[in-house]
């Protein structure tokens, strides 16, 4: 970057360096983004995009969709720094522990090209740290088969092709095939998932990946635009009309409640004295209220109303029988 030094002054080339990479890394930039990136004002975005101009870096802009390089514009490989080549290793544990065969064997090669350009002393450093490093996990995460297709379902995503799933549906002990139009993946409570609109049901379906038993590229090419993947989740949970629920809970008796507590939609916690204070996001009151009742007689409910109503329901119908 030194042909920089000649149009910005030394407490800008940093900035102005990261930008023209973050532009480089993607097929269109908003200047919005930009200036959310680097907390800067738009004014200041199109300062520094003009010195990158200037510069000669062949940009195109167009109002209200963003900047892109023209293609085939390129500068020499990028040096990372110590603290972003131990950022990649960090990510490669992670991977390792909870994606499949396929993503670790790709991501392990990204990382011997990232090694391959790295200065002597951080290759050292990555030495040093490889054994410093690990990803347990805990004996209430389940251990969960991806099958080893989340590189499959990807591909399938970049090339909008339509897949074809046998899929173990859980609810109704049943093998199904399934042509679906995958939409994204996401992780939770030890298991991958992918969201696609399902032919068969003509609706957007959830799908772990370890009840999906085979699975297809086909050549037909899906045009519809779906949502995306975040927009989907948000747009999920606003139809789901999540319930908030504060409860308290002796502190020894916290231990116990393992991963029991993520599928009652926990959110976070406080140790407040003797008692823990936790939040949850429920999507069944009348579910929450008969797994609370498990502990009923060591824990409390603080908000909502209509939860502690209908545990006194329940409560009341037990001693009557």
């Amino acid at each position: 970057m030194a042909f920089l030094f000649n149009f910005v002054a030394m407490n800008r080339i940093d900035r102005i360096s990261a930008i023209l990479i973050q532009l480089q890394s993607r097929r269109v930039v908003k200047a919005a983004d930009i200036a959310e990136r680097f907390g800067i004002s738009l004014r200041t975005v199109y300062r520094d995009v003009k010195t990158l101009e200037e510069a000669g870096v062949p940009l195109m802009g167009e109002a209200g969709v963003g900047y892109s390089i023209m293609d085939g514009y390129r500068l020499p490989p990028v040096m990372f720094t110590r603290e972003e080549a131990t950022a990649f290793l960090t990510a490669e544990k992670f991977i390792e522990k909870l994606t499949d065969s396929s993503t670790t064997s790709y991501h392990r090669s990204a990382m011997d090209k990232i090694r391959a350009i790295l200065r002597t002393a951080e290759k050292n450093t990555l030495e040093d740290l490889d054994g410093s490093i690990a990803v347990i996990q805990s004996r209430s995460q389940q251990q969960a088969d991806n099958q080893d297709h989340i590189q499959t379902i990807l591909n399938a995503i970049t090339q909008k092709r339509v897949m074809q799933l046998d899929y173990f549906a859980y609810h109704t002990q049943q093998q199904t095939s399934r042509m679906v139009e995958p939409v994204g993946i996401y992780y939770l409570d030890s298991f991958w998932h992918l969201i696609a609109y399902c032919r068969m049901r003509k609706d957007y379906r959830d799908f772990r990946l370890d009840r999906i038993k085979g699975i297809s590229i086909t050549d037909d090419v899906f045009s519809g635009q779906h949502p995306a993947l975040k927009d989907y989740i948000a747009q999920t949970a606003r139809e789901h009309k999540l319930e908030t629920v504060i409860m308290r809970i002796q502190k020894n008796v916290y231990q116990y409640l393992t991963s029991q507590k993520y599928y009652n939609g926990f959110v976070s916690e406080r140790l407040d004295g003797d008692e823990w204070e936790m939040t949850f996001l429920t999507i069944s009151i009348e579910g929450f209220a008969r797994w609370f009742m498990m502990y009923g007689d060591m824990a409390s409910i603080i908000t909502p109303d209509a939860l502690k109503d209908r545990i006194q329901e329940i409560a009341q119908a037990i001693v009557k029988k």
